[in-house]
């Protein structure tokens, strides 16, 4: 049996019968799994992932039963061999169908004569698959095109437009690439593009942020020792801009009170050139144990963590930070390039409370706040519901503050994640 698609398989069940995240399944699967090729690995498990829908949508072509009916392990071999045919032109047709039945013979068992028959089919036939009619179903037909709930593209309309939500659907999919953030602390970027290149990995600067770089070709970075004696961490663009954006200065007092797992914790203390100090709390403990690990490797050591509800308000920090980070949880609508299982989320009734916990959270924050100081407020999300709404309520009730900058980071005109920050400052008048 072959290694990758095995690995492929295994990461994929994970998904859809654990619930796991997709990153975290793939990377655990291709440790376990050892495969000869962790690109094809990646290439197929994020292809199956960002057009399941789609995919689903052909498969119910060329059965007779309800789809729904089909076996977790039937329909996720037969996604495999579709998307194998049709959008993986590496790949010839009879290796694609081959490999499908050799596993399906191992975890469907029974099945394979089905599963071969369905992807023949559709070798024949594939031209006869028509899409939703757009004119008589938009949203529909965005749906199973792009692969994406139908609610989600209904709100992305309503707030957005068509043309704009068709723009951020096409750039939903496709893989994101890497994006590391130089630690300026033990090196500068001029000297780890230099000792990246002696390693063969190809690298630019981002035209974001600052401290960015964009890994254009080359695998095992983190494996790399580079990545090991700390010079450097994963972080996408959009979120490093909002360090930037937040601009600390060393000597300050900075709070993160949903800081884990630690990114603009640990690029706040770089900024800041390791002097000062940072509270860093989040409501989970094993998270924080993290954040911890990670400064250790970067060589930071001005940060503090300790666990904390964010919805709670802390006696200790009443009034006594310089800048707070208040990085709410969110939907997770602007990181769906990366997590793609996060686009087939039901719209459960936790959505609709998310901007009520993240104003209560942010509400907290801010009584952290310095007169004068600075409060900032971001998500991964491009739902305006949890981002600019909660922003105009929050200035409603909390007249000594005002937006200093804001910004919408959107994928299909940065190229970067979806991600909002407000900057907010505190009067420094007493009343």
């Amino acid at each position: 049996m072959d290694a990758n698609r095995k690995t492929a398989y295994y990461a994929l069940m994970d998904v859809e019968s654990r619930k796991s995240y997709s990153n975290i399944a793939l990377n655990h699967q291709i440790i376990c799994g050892r495969p000869s090729s962790p690109s094809f690995v990646r290439g197929l498990v994020y292809g199956v992932l960002e057009n399941k829908m789609l995919l689903d949508h052909i498969i119910g072509h060329f059965i007779t039963n309800d789809i729904e009916k089909l076996k977790t392990s039937d329909l996720v071999v037969l996604r495999m061999g579709i998307y194998q045919l049709g959008y993986m032109k590496s790949v010839p047709e009879y290796a694609a169908v081959n490999e499908s039945v050799v596993l399906a013979k191992k975890f469907c068992r029974g099945r394979e004569g089905f599963i071969n028959g369905v992807l023949r089919a559709y070798i024949r036939n594939k031209h006869s698959v028509k899409l939703p009619d757009r004119s008589i179903d938009l949203i529909k037909y965005l749906s199973i095109k792009y692969s994406c709930s139908e609610w989600i593209v209904e709100m992305w309309i309503d707030q957005y437009g068509v043309d704009t939500t068709e723009e951020i659907l096409k750039n939903s999919q496709g893989n994101p690439g890497l994006c590391i953030r130089v630690n300026t602390l033990k090196t500068g970027k001029e000297d780890l593009i230099r000792r990246l290149t002696e390693r063969s990995f190809e690298v630019k600067e981002s035209q974001v942020c600052d401290s960015g770089l964009l890994v254009t070709k080359g695998n095992g970075i983190l494996e790399d020792q580079l990545y090991k004696s700390g010079l450097f961490s994963v972080q996408d663009e959009s979120s490093m801009k909002t360090i930037e954006i937040l601009d600390p200065q060393p000597g300050e007092m900075i709070v993160d009170v949903c800081a884990a797992p630690g990114g603009k914790t640990l690029a706040a203390a770089e900024r800041m050139s390791n002097r000062g100090q940072i509270i860093a709390t989040d409501i989970y403990l094993r998270k924080l144990a993290l954040v911890n690990k990670e400064a250790s490797r970067l060589g930071v050591s001005i940060v503090k963590t300790w666990p904390w509800d964010a919805t709670k308000v802390d006696s200790e920090l009443l009034e006594k930070a310089d800048r707070v980070i208040a990085d709410v949880p969110c939907s997770g609508l602007g990181v769906i390039r990366r997590k793609p299982e996060i686009k087939y989320k039901k719209k459960l009734s936790e959505f609709n409370s998310l901007p009520v916990k993240q104003l209560e959270i942010l509400s907290v924050a801010s009584k952290y706040v310095k007169r004068g100081g600075v409060l900032q407020y971001s998500t991964c999300t491009i739902n305006k519901q949890e981002n600019q709404n909660v922003i105009k309520e929050f200035l409603r009730k909390n007249k000594n503050f005002s937006i200093v900058e804001e910004r919408q980071f959107m994928p299909h005109i940065d190229l970067t994640d979806g991600f909002y920050v407000c900057k907010m400052v505190r009067s420094d008048s007493l009343i």
